[in-house]
């Protein structure tokens, strides 16, 4: 369904969707009067009614699900067509395969015990490039764990031949259209001289080795890039007491929402500082069951804060359906019991996925408001290499959004159509993408790890007389029993 039908209003020919002209109202000062026999609750706008009835859920119609193309990559809507140049969606397509490309080879490279960890993020490409490279540089994006795309750099990728020093590693603040854009533009015009590229930091920082950005401290997949504003993830560990009994799906479950508030405080000072940018923030559906989603919707609305929440709603949060997680209409129907302007759009198609954050991050900027988006889409891969979820659904489900519904294919559809791509293309690119991963996963595998002396740095300015004794300890440790350790593996 187009956004039009919705009542949400296309502009006409802009190719851009709309969303409803009015904001949520600042509380007026209130003029009482003993004659007016209309309500005067400070709490909400509405009338008075005379019979008893309480709201049923099933009575409001599911609120639709916008899309620019169809399942064949055909333009539905020419007014909802964005009309980006063949440059740019080729940007977009080599992006999503490249991201591919590199989660096939780590997966594998998890199941060979040369990694620890790994999530991929099959199915959910548009996602990622759409909702990117609607981004400006300057806007600062909070990731969850299925966001290399973005982490890539924000307006999509760092462009050829720039330098990523600063990136993926440990930081708060600073460029973000995600980083796969960028290297699947600098694979074309590469240098000799691989290092510093993005695709290196994510091996550097999956492999924990000497060059990552992060000293090897963080589980893989907890990307980071200060120089880009991508926000690095974290785990947070509850209590100590806690930690010997949580498992590693229970901690990933802890860290979906913690972004949440965090990030609208981020919004809440760009606004004060006029910073003229945006936040956005990636969770899942599962992520927003949690109180901190509900914490910082309301914070957003009430502080009326420039960030776009954006929900991947890809059917599961780890092995719990849909189903079981709420009986509403999916996450987008909360978004106006909180004042937050709202919208679903089809996570498959990356145009609709780019024209929805494009206008929500024009309005919030320029109005000082957070905006929902919804991404139906579906988690092909397993939620993690510590997951089976064969245990939990069938692969007829999962081959049906693999092989008729998949945000690649569908892009591919609508180059070929227009003459852009061919098979040729695709088997060229294809091989040059995995030659590139397979480089920088190889040269990462080589680089030594850390030297644990790193594990005390970077927690006080000053070491505390505590933290230096437990460093001191641990190198008496080793030099006493250090044939029992493999330390030829780490840096000295």
């Amino acid at each position: 369904m187009e956004l039009s039908q919705w009542n949400l209003g296309a502009a006409p020919d802009s190719g851009v969707p709309r969303f409803p002209p009015q904001r949520p109202q600042r509380q007026q000062q209130q003029h009482f009067s003993s004659l007016d026999d209309k309500p005067q609750f400070p709490g909400a706008s509405a009338e008075f009614i005379d019979k008893l009835e309480f709201m049923q859920p099933n009575v409001i119609s599911g609120i639709p699900i916008y899309r620019v193309m169809d399942r064949q990559g055909q333009i539905i809507n020419p007014n909802e067509d964005p009309h980006l140049p063949q440059e740019k969606v080729l940007k977009f397509y080599k992006s999503m395969t490249l991201l591919n490309t590199m989660d096939r080879i780590l997966y594998e490279s998890q199941r060979q015990g040369r990694i620890s960890f790994y999530m991929t993020n099959y199915g959910e490409e548009g996602t990622h490039v759409g909702s990117a490279a609607a981004l400006d540089n300057t806007d600062l994006v909070f990731g969850q764990y299925r966001e290399a795309g973005p982490s890539e750099g924000p307006g999509l990728m760092v462009a050829a031949g720039h330098s990523t020093q600063g990136c993926l590693g440990p930081g708060t603040t600073v460029n973000t259209r995600p980083c796969f854009w960028a290297a699947a533009e600098d694979i074309r015009a590469r240098r000799a001289d691989v290092s510093g590229l993005p695709l290196e930091q994510f091996m550097n920082q999956c492999y924990g080795n000497v060059n990552d950005l992060g000293k090897g401290r963080q589980m893989p997949v907890h990307y980071g890039c200060k120089e880009r504003h991508f926000v690095t993830i974290s785990l947070h560990w509850p209590h100590r007491f806690l930690r010997r009994v949580v498992s590693i799906l229970g901690a990933l479950l802890l860290l979906t929402t913690l972004s949440l508030p965090t990030a609208v405080g981020a919004a809440y000072a760009a606004k004060r500082a006029n910073a003229n940018r945006i936040v956005i923030c990636y969770f899942g559906e599962g992520a927003a069951s949690e109180g901190d989603a509900h914490a910082g919707f309301n914070f957003a609305a009430t502080l009326e804060c420039p960030i776009i929440f954006f929900c991947r709603n890809n059917g599961y949060a780890i092995s719990t359906p849909t189903s079981e997680q709420y009986r509403g209409d999916g996450i987008a129907a909360r978004g106006p019991g909180y004042g937050i302007l709202s919208i679903r759009v089809d996570g498959n198609d990356v145009f609709a996925v780019y024209n929805a954050t494009k206008e929500a991050r024009r309005r919030a900027v320029a109005e000082n408001q957070p905006f929902l988006i919804e991404a139906m889409t579906y988690r092909i891969g397993h939620h993690s290499t510590s997951d089976d979820s064969s245990a939990y659904r069938s692969v007829d489900e999962v081959n049906y959004w693999d092989k008729q519904d998949h945000p690649i294919s569908r892009l591919r559809h609508y180059m070929q159509s227009r003459g852009w791509w061919d098979d040729e293309q695709e088997k060229a690119w294809r091989k040059q993408s995995r030659k590139k991963v397979m480089e920088a996963f190889e040269q990462a595998e080589r680089k030594l790890k850390p030297s644990p002396s790193l594990l005390f740095s970077d927690v006080y300015q000053e070491m505390p007389a505590q933290l230096r004794k437990q460093q001191e300890s641990l190198a008496r440790h080793l030099q006493t029993y250090g044939e029992h350790y493999p330390l030829d593996h780490f840096e000295k």
